[in-house]
């Protein structure tokens, strides 16, 4: 699909989130995710009032929902701190300085004093309720062939314990996780089109990448984007995991939005009003005394009540597509699922077990009009109202077009709520962290040792060491840069480093797992080579050995497969043999056979000798027969 944002007016605005690795922020305990648990504790939270008497709307919601927080908890990698038993430490120095040096690579200004805040989270992925914030630069900025895009702030915090287990009631963390040093990037709403969004991303995941100090893997990484356009709203969108997604989720959420205001116009045209919209609940059960829904009989079963709510006018738009496969039906179930798995809608009906006839019941028990929509929900009568209630909040605000909301990316690129969006009201002074002074000579320090930034590196390979551009940017983009110039410093050609680290490996990628191969295993094949003990067609089998035994040492594989270089005099005796086979055809051919002689010559000597030993063995062999 393909829109004018201009005419829509896109606005776009980046929060990208990356865990440094370095010592937990406020603890010297390290970073790491464990899985052996040696204690647990237990936690309830609820919200407090901003400095000006204001309670955060989104800590509200999540406080309605009455969870107990249990979290685990191990005593190598936990402590105090991270229970909230302890004050926090000053803030770990190399975290602080990596910061620092990300923000110079994107052209920001770091501020004199950092002064840690206070921000409100009680969904209980913090332990004391709230997490730890600093703003560290502002005003930076990344150019695109669309324009300039701010930088407006750069900050560090800590990372949110990670979830577990949801049960009823209860959710479960683990506390590994929480404390791990963040920085959050924030830009301006001036990427006015997806794939813009994209290459700002990408910068900034460069420079976070050339300080060589944040972590990789899943979960150490968290994009969020912030969409809108004309006559719509602000849409946070948490968990945007891959740099390819970015462009899909702008445009499926500029989609959502449009047929929002498609269906708000239509409820305009049908003259709806927000005073229609009453909380009155019908008690319906009694048709349903012999459904054959499932969903429906096993709550009646359990005591349950069958509720509708009547939603005038609204029949047709409650079924109305706004995301491939998602509805503004869908829109609702997603608010009631807080209290319920899912809701029924006039507009999917009949369906689910629920019959025509039963539909009728209900349509006439409500006296529903021609354009009347209804909602159903089975459970616990009070359960039932919430969830409908929740419904109803949803169908009031499609009246006036694009509620403004935090929602989740979903794998195909679809959103889903998740709370209103939050306010300003959860911020707070942190009182444990006196502010912390950035020196002239600190800053001065870190300008002087700034890592090169990845596209400048691809550049200086291509330039310096005449590879592809594609090998250069391959090295660079897999973290495969230091090694290679680590290899070249041992006297490793260029071309051959690359074409190893990249082609090999790569082509070896679906055959066994690569990540188990080193870099100790990739430097101690190429000292072999080096050394003449392994010929280059050796690496291929190496590598695979070693990812599938990485306990191995290269020079163990290359004995034990058989890949350690033959002596000159071997390599002829065995060329001997085979030209001696095939004289007939070498007189009959001359130079014309060199290519079958040297097939046959490689089958035997493939990762024994080195090929350009074995040609010049060959073409000697084949002229002296011609």
């Amino acid at each position: 699909m393909e829109f004018d944002y201009k005419e829509l007016e896109l606005k776009v605005g980046l929060e990208i989130h990356r865990q440094l690795d370095t010592k937990k922020l406020f603890s010297p305990v390290p970073s790491e995710l464990y899985e052996e648990v040696d204690f647990t504790f237990q936690r309830r939270l609820r919200p407090t009032m901003s400095e000006l008497g204001e309670i955060d709307q989104a800590a509200l919601e999540e406080f309605k929902k009455g969870r107990i927080y249990v979290y685990q908890g191990n005593y190598e990698f936990s402590d105090l701190v991270y229970m909230d038993e302890e004050p926090p430490h000053m803030p770990d120095e190399e975290a602080l300085r990596v910061a620092l040096q990300i923000a110079y690579l994107l052209n920001a200004t770091p501020v004199d004093e950092i002064h840690f805040m206070r921000k409100i989270v009680i969904d209980g992925s913090n332990v004391s309720g709230f997490q730890r914030t600093a703003i560290i630069a502002m005003n930076g900025k990344v150019n695109t062939p669309w324009g300039s895009v701010g930088i407006p702030t750069i900050c560090l915090e800590e990372d949110a314990a990670r979830i577990i287990e949801r049960e009823d009631g209860k959710v479960i963390y683990r506390i590994d996780r929480l404390g791990i040093p963040l920085v959050e990037i924030s830009t301006t709403p001036d990427i006015h089109h997806p794939e813009q969004a994209k290459v700002v991303a990408k910068y900034i995941g460069d420079a976070l990448r050339a300080t060589r100090k944040v972590k990789r893997g899943l979960g150490t990484i968290r994009q969020d984007l912030n969409v809108s356009i004309k006559g719509g709203a602000r849409i946070e969108i948490k968990g945007v995991q891959e740099l390819d997604m970015i462009p899909i989720i702008i445009e499926r959420e500029v989609l959502r939005q449009l047929n929002l205001l498609k269906i708000r116009d239509e409820l305009k045209k049908r003259g709806v009003s927000e005073e229609e919209l009453k909380e009155e609940f019908h008690d319906v059960t009694d048709i349903f005394e012999n459904t054959k829904s499932k969903v429906i009989a096993r709550a009646i079963k359990k005591g349950g009540k069958v509720l509708a709510l009547k939603l005038p006018k609204f029949r047709g738009l409650i079924g109305y597509e706004i995301q491939p496969g998602r509805r503004l039906g869908t829109e609702m179930a997603d608010r009631a699922k807080k209290y319920v798995k899912g809701i029924f809608h006039i507009d999917e009906l009949p369906g689910y077990g629920i019959t025509q006839e039963e539909v009728d019941a209900i349509v006439e028990r409500l006296g529903l009009g021609e354009q009347d929509a209804f909602v159903l929900v089975a459970a616990e009568k009070e359960i039932t109202k919430k969830a409908l209630r929740e419904v109803l909040q949803r169908a009031r605000e499609a009246l006036y077009g694009v509620p403004e909301e935090t929602r989740r990316a979903l794998p195909d690129g679809n959103t889903q709520y998740m709370r209103p969006l939050p306010g300003k009201a959860r911020m707070y002074p942190e009182t444990d962290i006196p502010p912390i002074l950035i020196t002239e000579e600190m800053k001065k320090e870190i300008l002087a040792n700034l890592p090169e930034l990845p596209q400048a590196k691809v550049e200086r390979y291509v330039k310096e060491f005449k590879i592809d551009k594609s090998l250069a940017k391959t090295l660079v983009d897999d973290e495969r840069d230091e090694l290679f110039e680590e290899l070249i410093e041992m006297g490793v050609k260029p071309s051959l480093a690359a074409s190893i680290l990249v082609v090999v490996l790569k082509g070896l990628k679906k055959e066994v797992p690569i990540e188990n191969i080193t870099d100790e295993h990739i430097t101690e094949a190429f000292k072999l080579y080096l050394d003449n003990k392994i010929a280059k067609e050796a690496f291929e089998e190496i590598f695979k050995e070693l990812a599938l035994h990485p306990e191995k040492s290269a020079l163990q594989v290359a004995e034990e497969k058989g890949l350690t270089l033959l002596s000159e005099e071997e390599v002829e005796k065995i060329i001997d043999e085979i030209v001696q086979q095939n004289v007939d055809v070498i007189k009959a051919k001359g130079m014309g056979a060199m290519g079958m002689i040297m097939g046959k010559a490689m089958a035997k000597l493939r990762g024994k000798a080195d090929g350009k030993l074995v040609s010049q063995l060959v073409r000697k062999k084949i002229r002296e027969l011609s």
